[in-house]
């Protein structure tokens, strides 16, 4: 009895090790697949969510982005100006006959500056010319309409009706859309710096003056005009680089009056504003031309970038007689933002528009005339002006030349 419980006890254990052994197998060709197809989904899992990261993290660099600027000189108005701008149908004053001539080379571009060297305050008080200026508000309008959209405020005449004529021609400036810088009615304003963005390139633009011609700035609004000083100069660039602008214009008020050259001051002060990172700088005052530079400069980076200078655009508008005061150009400068280059700007090219204010005499006697276009027509036969002003603008054209040199 006991051999035959022990042997079949032993045929038990060893049929259980049987069935183990063929569970174990079976299991492994059942399931074994299943595996491999969980293990392969999930690679595949993980292959697609690294490649959706891959695609997220991928960027984009957008195409280089080109600008045009043009850029005018001080815009003035004498009584003789306002007087033949005077309509007597209209009751009003409209300049806009002045600038029918050349305003092709200023409407269509992307941004256009310019240096308004009077003040709008009011009728009021009644306009005025030289030496305390006070403009009819219709040429606010004129300008906007003309294509001007950003003009500096600050210069020697600003305060020529005191602390009103600043705030009255911010006010008429604000009316039109024209935005301005240099010039402020509160401290909050003085403390904004003027950006704007063209085409997705943030420009900064910043203006100065080397005086008032005497009339005081007002003890408790000192803050109401730029004047030219170096901390705040330093300090204004460094609060634009925390705006993150792509190019910074300046607009500088110096220079001396009807000299054809930059003096030291001027100079001393351009290797300022470019070593604090503007890139172009724009001069008045003298009244008369003076020479435009470029140059590249290293970054800190590695990149480099360029800057440009011009010295003084001399008078677009004025009543002035004096030598080479009727004579000045139209800027135009084509800018470019490398969005995947370390030389984030660069300025591609320099051109100019020869001007000439004319003053024909009579009614509606002044008009900006494209010296070029008038020489190339009086010689084709076209006479829209007589012998006397063809050589007037053959010797003015030759002095724009030897100013301003080649275009870049």
């Amino acid at each position: 009895m006991k051999k035959n419980f022990i042997f079949k006890s032993i045929i038990i254990l060893i049929l259980l090790i049987i069935l183990c052994f063929i569970a174990i197998i079976f299991s492994h060709k059942v399931y074994a697949p299943e595996n491999e197809t969980n293990n392969q989904m999930i690679e595949n899992v993980e292959n697609e969510n690294t490649q959706n990261v891959l695609e997220t993290e991928k960027v984009v660099v957008p195409n280089d982005e080109t600008i045009n600027i043009a850029v005018i000189g001080d815009i003035m108005c004498h009584n003789s100006q306002y007087i033949d701008a005077y309509d007597k149908n209209l009751g009003d004053y409209d300049f806009s006959y002045i600038f029918e001539d050349i305003k092709q080379y200023i409407e269509p571009c992307d941004l256009a500056i310019g240096n308004l060297e009077t003040t709008l305050a009011g009728k009021e008080i009644g306009y005025e010319s030289y030496p305390t200026f006070n403009t009819p508000e219709h040429i606010a309008e004129d300008l906007k309409e003309l294509g001007i959209d950003v003009l500096s405020t600050t210069n020697n005449h600003a305060l020529d009706q005191k602390f009103l004529g600043i705030s009255n021609t911010i006010d008429e400036l604000d009316k039109v859309g024209l935005l301005h810088t240099g010039t402020f009615k509160t401290l909050e304003d003085a403390s904004k710096l003027l950006v704007t963005e063209v085409k997705g390139i943030k420009i900064g633009t910043v203006a100065y003056t080397y005086g008032t011609n005497g009339n005081p700035i007002p003890k408790d609004k000192e803050y109401c005009i730029n004047l030219i000083d170096d901390e705040k100069i330093i300090s204004d660039l460094q609060n634009m680089k925390k705006e993150n602008v792509d190019l910074t214009i300046a607009i500088m008020h110096w220079g001396t009056e009807y000299e054809l050259t930059p003096n030291e001051e001027q100079i001393r002060l351009n290797n300022l504003l470019i070593e604090n990172g503007v890139d172009i700088i724009l001069g008045g005052h003298p009244h008369v031309l003076q020479k435009m530079e470029k140059q590249e400069i290293s970054l800190p980076d590695g990149g480099k970038k360029d800057c440009f200078t011009v010295y003084s655009l001399g008078n677009f508008i004025s009543g002035q007689r004096k030598e080479y005061t009727k004579q000045s150009v139209i800027l135009n400068l084509s800018v470019t933002k490398h969005f995947g280059d370390k030389k984030k700007i660069s300025i591609d090219s320099v051109n100019y528009t020869p001007i000439y204010m004319f003053d024909k005499g009579g009614n509606k006697k002044y008009k900006l005339l494209d010296i070029e276009k008038e020489i190339s027509n009086f010689e084709n036969g076209q006479n829209s002006i007589n012998s006397n002003t063809y050589n007037i603008l053959k010797t003015e054209l030759s002095h724009i030349y030897s100013i301003l040199g080649n275009e870049i």
